[in-house]
């Protein structure tokens, strides 16, 4: 029996703009929300210090311990707050290296979940110690639609009630971020604005939010990997309302004005890629009373089931 499991939803960045370096890192600008893709983390207390990750689905088996977020959050947690270890199982359904935000989902997820076990209740603690893992992982930890500037660390939670659409063109080869952002350090750009972008999710303004999705890191992408090309000119075919890559790729989104129009362009989509139609999703309010901003997803028995179901 589990004691603790919560969902951790995969990102999408609206916007994401370089607005300097600083420290040997790009400081960024970018508008980012969750979309309805998440992976389930369930965890148990043990009565160690020993904190085990077992990972399923999406060939996450084979990712190596040491390079796991996952088992790096799990472990600084109890380090930090001195409790015993877990085991804990992530069944994976967003996308790996695909700009999604994958890896730090998970991070967050550990988090919340050992957080919920535990009965720790710091959320400006559980901040600092995922911003240590990772330069979103503190915004996994939130959920929903936000500014994040410097680092990726600085977080201005927005309201949006306007739920957006879109589909996701998935290419099968990753893009390095590191290579991705020294790419553009060779072409730099200045274009777009995420101002512009939140005052239009305030007043609810697709026709604003279309004109104001841009990414910087894409074009470098598109240059490092052909699929990234290949997905960007297919979002294109179908006139989407916006399009975009996602983080530094390598998947792109189409964002439509209806979830019908994006199943329409699925339906007819005669690429290789794989597709996924999905749509913005904010968090919910959590009964141990933690503020909506910093909210884990809480989830069911029966979720758990078909979690476990879906990656037997």
């Amino acid at each position: 029996m589990f004691a603790a499991k919560v969902k951790s939803y995969a990102k999408v960045n609206l916007s994401l703009h370089i607005a300097g370096a600083e420290g040997g890192y790009h400081l960024i600008d970018s508008v980012v929300a969750n979309i309805d893709v998440h992976d389930t983390i369930a965890a148990k207390s043990r009565r160690d210090r020993l904190v085990n990750v077992y990972m399923h689905g999406l060939g996450s088996e084979n990712i190596p311990p040491e390079r796991n977020n996952a088992v790096k959050a799990g472990e600084a947690f109890v380090s930090a707050f001195g409790t015993r270890g877990a085991d804990i199982e992530i069944y994976k359904d967003i996308p790996m290296g695909a700009g999604l935000g994958g890896s730090s989902a998970d991070a967050a997820g550990v988090l919340n979940a050992l957080a919920k076990m535990y009965k720790v209740k710091d959320r400006a603690a559980l901040k600092a110690l995922a911003d240590s893992l990772g330069s979103d992982t503190g915004y996994m930890l939130e959920g929903g639609f936000a500014r994040l500037t410097g680092r990726g660390t600085e977080i201005s939670p927005l309201v949006c009630t306007k739920t957006l659409y879109m589909l996701l063109f998935l290419p099968e080869t990753e893009v390095s971020s590191a290579e991705c952002y020294r790419e553009y350090d060779r072409a730099p750009d200045s274009a777009g604005d995420s101002g512009a972008l939140v005052r239009a999710l305030a007043a609810g303004d697709f026709s604003g939010i279309c004109k104001n999705v841009y990414n910087a890191l894409g074009a470098p992408a598109a240059r490092l990997n052909p699929e990234v090309d290949e997905a960007l000119r297919a979002a294109a075919s179908f006139s989407p309302s916006a399009y975009a890559v996602t983080g530094s790729g390598s998947a792109v989104f189409a964002l439509f004005e209806s979830e019908e129009l994006c199943r329409w362009a699925k339906s007819r989509y005669r690429g290789g890629l794989k597709t996924r139609v999905v749509k913005t999703v904010a968090p919910k309010a959590h009964s141990s009373g933690i503020s909506r901003a910093f909210s884990p997803f809480a989830l069911t028995e029966e979720e758990i089931e078909r979690a476990n179901d879906k990656n037997d």
